[in-house]
């Protein structure tokens, strides 16, 4: 089976679990629980929380393979990922610190549309149909702000123990992070290997349209859950 195949079935399969899955995408049984229940310092359970959050939060990597999708040089690619990075982490501690409430699904609706978003930029779509190309690093930047609202709004359904709260949301947000940084590992290997075949520039037209197909399918159901809750 020769590249362009796996990359079709990696995107299919990909695709097909969000379809299954995306009811499911939240906060465990036992999460919860631990949640519901912590009192005090827990710094330790809070980071592998975070880590676990991101690694099966497929809406925030899907945006950050839109991203990463076109950028070749580690500079590029790390100066990206910190414009999401400081929008998110300041968004997550803000909203649980401020207790500022945003309604779930509409705020999980506009991370659904930073993917489809990415992936009609990626295909040259702004400048397609509209003639301009908007400021690539702000909008991952305003887009990182509503990632991390998404991220405060999961953690808000619980009623924390104010004791040792700032401690718990900082080791939650590290673990954000490592798990971001061992999901885009993955992915960035995979995308380095792919880019050495000719399938790559062809094949990323359907990537990117298979991207936004993802992204609408997440906005309809958020949009559902909204109107019917």
């Amino acid at each position: 089976m020769n590249f362009k195949k796996i990359a079709s079935i990696t995107v299919l399969l990909l695709l097909y679990s969000i379809s299954n899955n995306v009811s499911a995408h939240g906060v465990d049984g036992d999460t919860q629980t631990f949640l519901s229940g912590n009192e005090g310092v827990a710094f330790g359970p809070f980071l592998y929380i975070g880590a676990k959050h991101m690694i099966t939060g497929y809406d925030h990597l899907l945006f950050l393979v839109g991203v990463i999708f076109f950028l070749y040089r580690p500079k590029e690619v790390l100066l990206y990922v910190s414009f999401f990075t400081i929008g998110h982490s300041l968004t997550l501690l803000l909203g649980v610190m401020a207790d500022i409430s945003i309604n779930a699904f509409l705020i999980d609706a506009i991370i659904a549309l930073s993917i489809v978003y990415k992936g009609f930029d990626n295909l040259g779509g702004f400048k397609r149909f509209f003639g301009t190309q908007p400021n690539t690093k702000a909008a991952v930047l305003i887009f990182g702000l509503f990632h991390g609202f998404g991220l405060a709004s999961k953690l808000q359904e619980f009623k924390f123990d104010k004791e040792g709260l700032f401690t718990n949301l900082i080791g939650f947000n590290i673990g954000v992070e490592i798990g971001q940084f061992i999901a885009l590992a993955f992915v960035l290997i995979i995308i380095s290997v792919w880019r050495r075949h000719s399938s790559f520039m062809k094949f990323s037209t359907l990537t990117n349209t298979m991207l936004m197909a993802a992204g609408f399918l997440l906005l309809g159901y958020q949009l559902t859950g909204y109107f019917t809750s």
